[in-house]
């Protein structure tokens, strides 16, 4: 049965990347969670997906310049009544060990070479021994090659924009279990292949209807989408199981 990975959180009615999303989601009966790493200033994990805090958030700058303190203080729930704060990934893990959730982290370092993130996470996860449902996936490879060197039992998939010819080659060339590729660039055969040799499948960010029912009718491994309760919904329908 297609795994059902909430995109931030259940971000289609909660302030994205927040614990109140997170536990949303969990709530829903999502499969799986999916977040974005990044480190404040003094070095701490925290869990935004923009560079800039300035569309999440109350405030402004780059999560870089913030120390975790400070960040602590804005307001992540900016459509919200009530004030949620940006976790830090501690935080998430501690609340994982409390439920089954599968957890995709990815680490945003495309832009800011985060020195020293990937260690930092899997020390966290290796902390709260939360290697077996761990995925971490990057835009990044080089991240996700040097994450998988130092503990290669968490499971890696590489992130795609764009369509890539034969990805269950390069998925295997680089240890990775599997590949998040954008919804709209592989055709079912290469899907179907993709997994025939080993490699889960999970495509973001997989909203529509006709998309959902697309990927659940292929048998998909997962879906990463914004709205798990109308993924959960089409997939009693589309799936028996």
């Amino acid at each position: 049965m297609t795994q059902i990975f909430a995109h931030r959180g259940y971000s289609a009615s909660f302030a994205e990347n927040t614990m109140g999303s997170f536990i949303a989601a969990e709530k829903a009966g999502a499969d799986g969670i999916e977040l974005d790493v990044q480190l404040s200033k003094d070095g701490e994990v925290v869990v935004i997906h923009d560079e800039k805090v300035d569309r999440t958030t109350s405030g402004n700058g780059f999560v870089k310049d913030f120390l975790f303190k400070d960040i602590r203080k804005l307001n992540a729930n900016k459509k919200g009544i009530r004030k949620e704060p940006i976790p830090a990934l501690e935080e998430v893990l501690e609340w994982l060990k409390t439920n089954k959730l599968i957890c995709n982290i990815e680490f945003k370092n495309g832009l800011i070479p985060y020195e020293g993130m990937e260690d930092k996470v899997v020390n966290l996860v290796q902390k709260y021994n939360l290697s077996n449902r761990i995925i971490f996936s990057s835009f990044n490879h080089y991240s996700i090659v040097y994450s998988y060197r130092i503990a290669p039992e968490i499971q890696t998939a590489p992130l795609f924009i764009e369509s890539i010819y034969m990805p269950w080659v390069y998925s295997q060339s680089i240890r990775a279990k599997g590949i998040h590729p954008r919804h709209s660039t592989l055709p079912d055969e290469i899907i179907k292949t993709t997994m025939e040799n080993g490699i889960a499948v999970r495509p973001y960010t997989v909203n529509k209807d006709a998309h959902m029912r697309r990927f659940f009718q292929i048998d998909c491994t997962a879906i990463i989408t914004d709205d798990p309760v109308k993924a959960l919904n089409l997939r009693k329908l589309y799936q028996k199981g």
